[in-house]
């Protein structure tokens, strides 16, 4: 379900958690800004993650829903849960693109779903941490604040580049030196 984009969307996951059953799960579609918002949304998500209620919280990718093309998130919330901590999952490059339209496809939705079965640390798609840790973090549930991204920079070997650099600087030498000969040898026959 889609939660409608306001400062009410977490007084809406409450009023789901009010109505799920002790061995339940709800998952609610949110806008990203209840992840981290303060005030009223802050002491709300003190009242979910201080009574254990987040189970998962899952980055969508940008532009799956109609009406907004803005990434999505999805809150897993349980009354009975075995641990006390919460799975974060970045799926926001699990996307194809078809249409207008990104879409999860089959694959992309089993991988979600085999991280949090698991729930097991997946390098830069998912982390496990517990509630303590997110007190400590000012109660946000970013999961941009937990998984960390995966760098694609290119890796540069700074002494071959030095070396590449260095030999540049002696053919520039040689060349300035055979411009000078031919300039000098100009100059001479013009005298």
């Amino acid at each position: 379900m889609l939660a409608p984009k306001s400062k009410a969307d977490l007084a809406f996951t409450l009023h789901i958690l009010s109505w799920l059953a002790v061995n339940g799960t709800a998952a609610i579609v949110e806008f990203p800004g209840v992840l981290y918002r303060g005030g009223a949304e802050q002491k709300i998500r003190q009242y979910l993650i201080d009574n254990n209620y987040v189970d998962a919280v899952i980055q969508l990718p940008p532009d799956l829903f109609f009406g907004t093309t803005i990434a999505t998130c999805i809150i897993v919330l349980k009354k009975s849960k075995q641990d006390n901590a919460v799975l974060f999952i970045d799926a926001s490059a699990e996307f194809t693109r078809v249409g207008n339209k990104n879409k999860l496809t089959e694959a992309h939705q089993q991988k979600v779903l085999d991280a949090f079965t698991s729930r097991e640390n997946l390098d830069h798609f998912a982390r496990l941490v517990e509630n303590s840790a997110i007190a400590e973090n000012g109660y946000n549930i970013a999961v941009s604040s937990y998984v960390e991204q995966q760098d694609t920079r290119e890796a540069v070997d700074i002494t071959a580049l030095n070396a590449k650099i260095a030999g540049i600087v002696a053919r520039q030498a040689e060349l300035r030196t055979a411009i000078d000969a031919i300039v000098a040898d100009l100059e001479g026959e013009r005298a």
